[in-house]
């Protein structure tokens, strides 16, 4: 596994299915390591926000994709978090809606939506540790190093029905079709370190994944 990409900097992805833990450990991850933490999942939802905002048929591939050429949408990481702006205007506090949790998989099972979200993101620079499908596979298949994390679809459940309103029937239930949704358009890397998250606290599971990074590069490569 190499240590670098192929522009010399340390790119970490983290992918795995909804509510298994990635954008937490993500950001963790990258505040031990001392570089930035993007997330990617933003993106597919400021897609989702724009295109449920103007009416336009979510299955419509063309109709997303000319919307979204015709907005400034933005991602700003920051230490404290990712930002999101649409035209300037910060939406990142309507991101997370359950409208927008039942939605998202539909925009992004487009092609070419995707690809916009992929060219938005090959423009961040500097090392980062970034969160989302397809992460170390279609957009950053040189990455440093690759994790997987996954979990029990109820122990998932619980902790999305901490965040979010509705039953943990409910919950689970929606989770199991994400799941298969999002299993059609992608597959983890071949070469992800996977690890299950279900019996591990927080600070376990990003213990495990420092490990597994301070194998991988060349000590003190990234670390402050």
């Amino acid at each position: 596994m190499s240590a670098m990409t192929a522009e010399g900097r340390t790119v970490i992805t983290i992918d795995g299915p909804a509510a298994s833990g990635k954008s937490t450990v993500a950001r963790l991850l990258a505040d031990r390591l001392g570089i930035a933490y993007v997330s990617s999942g933003l993106l597919y939802r400021a897609a989702t926000h724009v295109a449920l905002r103007s009416n336009v048929e979510l299955t419509d591939e063309e109709a997303v994709v000319t919307l979204l050429r015709s907005h400034e949408v933005a991602l700003e990481p920051d230490p404290s978090g990712n930002r999101v702006r649409v035209d300037g205007v910060d939406v990142t506090a309507e991101l997370h809606t359950d409208a927008i949790d039942v939605a998202v998989s539909t925009v992004a099972r487009h092609a070419r939506v995707r690809a916009w979200v992929t060219e938005r993101l090959r423009e961040v620079r500097g090392s980062f540790v970034i969160d989302g499908r397809d992460m170390g596979t279609a957009v950053f298949p040189q990455a440093s190093v690759k994790f997987f994390l996954t979990a029990d679809p109820e122990v998932r459940a619980a902790r999305r029905a901490g965040e979010r309103s509705g039953e943990l029937r409910q919950v689970a239930e929606r989770l199991r079709r994400r799941d298969e949704q999002d299993a059609r358009q992608s597959a983890p890397a071949p070469d992800a370190i996977f690890l299950d998250t279900g019996p591990l606290t927080l600070e376990e599971v990003v213990e495990r994944v420092l490990q597994d990074v301070r194998a991988a590069l060349p000590l003190g490569a990234v670390e402050r």
